[in-house]
């Protein structure tokens, strides 16, 4: 074996991606996509991405398009589902619902980085929730989950808050580490994309017929064609409901 190969079998990681099988057997008709994109470069401006989000904010601005309220399919969907596990979906929005609300009051969305941008504007052309996780802070990998004693979660932009989620509450989990509230609510500070993110992971969530597998499909496709003239590699994969994914792949730092 030589030492090129020696290195690469060092440096490959796994990653998991489950449903605790509850949820899967509760919620039939809820998927999540994955969008794996290793060695972005997520410092610079991405041309694409920043004009068509300065044209849509035009567009809410002034009257032409208006966000989805929570009588949409595809929002209502999301908020019923909140409800079935006691989370009042007015109070924990779910994201895309925030961020289409943040859009309509402001008539501006916050620039956070390249990549999240993305992320933004194909959850707003889909109305289905997005969300990326940089790799370098991921132990093992992503189970939905009912939230379990011992569980923290570091809020977004709050780094030195340490919330215990509730009895009840779905999240995503890296092992006790909790990456996301109320199934699709808030993301961890700890794990959030910024400039510095190399290798990410990103997701997006749809739940059938408001989305069906087709749209979420394509709106997989649409990210991923996005983010590939900027990563050196860009896979796409799927949670599993009947069993655990593994996906292998190669930092790229």
């Amino acid at each position: 074996m030589t030492t090129d190969a020696v290195t690469t079998q060092l440096a490959e990681r796994r990653l998991t991606l489950g449903i605790d099988p509850e949820i899967a057997d509760r919620y039939p008709d809820c998927r999540t996509a994955v969008v794996l994109a290793l060695g972005v470069d997520n410092s610079r401006p991405w041309t694409r991405t920043e004009s068509e989000l300065a044209a849509l904010e035009t567009e809410v601005a002034d009257g032409r398009r208006a966000m989805p309220g929570e009588d949409h399919p595809a929002i209502a969907a999301w908020h019923s589902l909140l409800r079935s596990f006691g989370t009042n979906p007015r109070r924990m929005r779910p994201s895309v619902d925030a961020l289409g609300r943040r859009l309509a009051k402001s008539g501006r969305l916050p620039r956070i980085s390249p990549l999240v941008d993305t992320c933004n504007l194909v959850s707003l052309r889909y109305t289905l929730p997005t969300g990326g996780y940089d790799l370098d802070h991921i132990r093992h990998g992503f189970t939905l989950r009912y939230a379990r004693p011992g569980d923290v979660h570091i809020p977004l932009g709050q780094p030195d808050v340490r919330e215990t989620p509730l009895p009840g509450e779905i999240v995503y989990a890296d092992g006790g580490q909790v990456l996301t509230r109320h199934w699709n609510h808030r993301d961890a500070d700890n794990t959030k994309v910024t400039e510095a993110t190399v290798d990410a992971v990103l997701f997006l969530e749809g739940i059938s017929p408001a989305i069906g597998p087709e749209v979420l499909e394509r709106a997989q496709r649409e990210l991923a064609d996005r983010v590939a003239p900027y990563a050196a590699s860009v896979t796409l994969h799927a949670f599993d409901p009947a069993r655990e994914t593994t996906v292998a792949w190669s930092p790229t730092r």
